[in-house]
Parts: structure tokens; sequence; C-alpha cells
């Protein structure tokens, strides 16, 4: 059966392995919070690994303090990057003073009592029992923000290696027979445990922080990253599907262009900030203003689109109406509210059969129309021409 050295030893290649493989991850993208922190946590964990299997063999006293400094070091910065990348707030306040108290409590304790090699990896043990514990609850939290599949998994492992490693080296000191050298049923579960601990975590850890950018890439994809809404490509997706849907429900759907009106003039007098945040409080605006099922995007610029599905040509106008009026009641503070924001409106109910680009064509005019007119109104598209 495996013993400890043997254990240690293949813990640290391991770790250190996975150390590498984070920093080449690093090199060629750009790294989730938390990453750089994880790296140091197993490059240092993976070195205290192998410190611990050559230290009985080198028999360097001043290594018995070496190594303990190691395991919190390792601990702590396991400890910062879950809460970097989980994002909880002022951690530093909490990891720091117990990392600080757990160092000179090793530094100080550890060689006064001269502890046998036994005593000192069955009080590791415990301190990693906890700190898996600990991490599982964060993980396995039914008030975590959109958890993954990955994460309930990660944390899972992490609950069942404290649980293993905590009753075993609890269990062995109260019967006294802590022994590291000769291997039981319970120890193999313990270094079982331990050693699926380091493969999922190791793993774990760069598989969310991919799954977060490749979320981070699908939102650029779809929003626009100034106001929130959804960017061109997006809109016209989600406003074919509606039309489709719409079409084989037999129900009507409407649809609107809008243009902010004079949007260079204010860029012009007030600067691009007040632009921006014109953009901004439009989009917030229309969210407020309409249904949740309705589909806006932005098209380009200061123009966006409309997908009303479920609303005929009445209901459209009226709500393009309620849009104008709201939009009128927008204060722009960075210029100390002295400019009125309006809005011009195009509105058409797509037609059956009507593909979607010849309706936005469609809208696109009566919007063109709403602002001869004056701008700041609401104008009704013509109907589809009929071929005789």
């Amino acid at each position: 059966m495996i013993d400890i050295h043997t254990y240690m030893l293949a813990l640290g290649i391991g770790n250190i392995s996975f150390a590498v493989l984070m920093v080449a991850y690093i090199r060629d993208t750009e790294p989730s919070p938390g990453l750089r922190f994880w790296t140091w946590a197993r490059l240092v964990a993976g070195t205290t690994q192998l410190l611990a299997y050559a230290r009985p063999q080198l028999g360097v006293p001043a290594l018995a303090l070496v190594e303990p400094l190691g395991w919190f070091v390792g601990w702590a910065l396991e400890i910062a990057a879950y809460c970097t990348f989980f994002e909880v707030r002022n951690w530093k306040r909490v990891v720091v003073p117990i990392a600080g108290l757990a160092l000179l409590a090793a530094a100080c304790v550890v060689p006064l009592a001269d502890a046998s090699y036994g005593d000192l990896m069955g009080l590791i043990a415990c301190v990693f029992a906890l700190s898996s514990i600990s991490t599982a609850s964060v993980l396995l939290n039914p008030k975590l923000k959109n958890p993954t599949l990955l994460q309930r998994i990660i944390g899972l492992n992490n609950g069942v290696f404290g649980l293993a490693i905590g009753s075993w080296a609890i269990g062995a000191a109260i019967r006294g027979e802590l022994n590291m050298v000769e291997t039981d049923v319970n120890q193999l579960a313990a270094y079982v445990s331990g050693y699926m601990l380091m493969i999922v975590n190791g793993f774990g850890f760069l598989l969310m922080s991919k799954q977060r950018n490749d979320a981070v890439m699908k939102r650029l994809a779809t929003f626009d990253d100034l106001t929130g809404l959804l960017n061109r490509r997006a809109f016209l997706g989600r406003a074919n599907e509606a039309r489709l849907l719409a079409l084989r429900q037999r129900k009507p759907i409407a649809l609107l262009m809008i243009d902010i009106d004079h949007f260079k003039r204010l860029n012009d007098r007030f600067g691009h900030a007040t632009g921006d945040e014109a953009l901004v409080l439009f989009a917030r605006t229309a969210g407020a203003t309409l249904r949740e099922h309705d589909t806006i995007g932005r098209m380009g610029g200061e123009e966006f689109a409309l997908a009303m599905p479920g609303t005929d040509l009445e209901g459209a106008l009226q709500a393009a109406e309620r849009l104008r009026q709201a939009t009128m009641d927008i204060g722009l503070l960075t210029c100390g509210n002295s400019y009125q924001m309006t809005v011009s409106i195009g509105v058409v109910a797509i037609e059956a059969n009507e593909e979607l680009p010849a309706a936005l064509a469609r809208a696109d005019r009566a919007l063109y129309e709403a602002k001869r007119n004056g701008r700041n109104r609401v104008e009704l598209g013509s109907a589809v021409r009929q071929v005789a």
C-alpha cells in the first residue's frame, strides 16, 4: 500500500504540473479573477509537498519550520483565489489575519514542541480538512448566484475530501494511532480522496475560469456593451424567431424603428459622455416602459429596433407614444438637465409571410417620415404593396 512519502511525491508533482498548465493558459488568454492566486497556490502546495517528501531523508532541521509555513501560505492563497473568483468583499480582512496568526503559530509552536513527523502531518490534515469543508460550503451554498454544475461537483469533491481526511486524522489522534508510515484502509481512503481533490480542483478551477471567459465572450457577442440591450445581430435573430412563432400561432406582431433626435448635435454640444448617457438612459427607460416579452435592440449609433409579439397596430402605436413621452422626461446629468431628449418612431405590423428585412425597411421608411415631418413623433408605416 502507498505510504505518506510516496503520496506526498505524487501530490507535489501533480500540483506543480497544474501550475505549469495554468501559466500556459494565462499567457494565451485573459485570466479570470482569482486564477493567478490559484496558480500560486498550486505552485506553493506542490513545492511544500515535495519538501514533505524529501525532509525525512534530508535531515535538515530548518525544513521543519519551512514546511508548515508552506502549508499555511498555500492554504491562504487558495482561499484568496476562491474569494477573488466569487467576488467576496473584504476577504483580505479575514484571510490575511488568520494566515498571519497561523504562520506565527507554526513558526513558534512547531519547533518548540518538537513535533514528530506524524503529528505534524496530522495537524496539517486537520487544517486542510477544515479548509476543504469551508470551500465546499461556499460552492454548495444555495444562495450562490447562478451556480453551475461544475461548481457543485467541485464543492462536493471538497466536502468529501474534508470529511474523509478530517475524520481519519481526528480518529487516529484520539486512538493514538497516527501512523504515517503504515497505511490502513481508512488512511488509504483519505489518500485517494485527497488525490481526487487535487485532480478535480486543479482542472476544476481552470474550467471554471474558462467557463466564465466563455460567458463573457457570449455576452459580448449578444449584447451591446454600452446599453446592455441586444446588439444588431442578436436582435435580428430573436426578432425573426418571434416573427415565425407569431406566424405559426396566427397572432399579430409589430415592429418599431426608433431614433434619438439630433443625436449628433447633442454630442457636438455637450460631448460624447453626454451622448453615452443619453443612450444608456434611453435603454433603461425603454426597459421600464415596455413589456417583459418585447424585444429591443440597438441597431447602431442612436438607432434602436423593437419587436412586440402579440401586438397589433393600435397597441403598437400606443406603446410607441408611451415610449416617446417617457423619453421626454429623461434628465441628462452631464449637461445639467438643460437638454430635452426626444425620439422619432416608425411603426409597422409584420404581415403574413413578410420577411423580417422587408418589415424593417418599411419601419425605417416610417421613421424617416417621422423625422421629415418634424421629429419627436410616431409615424405609421405603409402597408405591404399587393402585387396584382
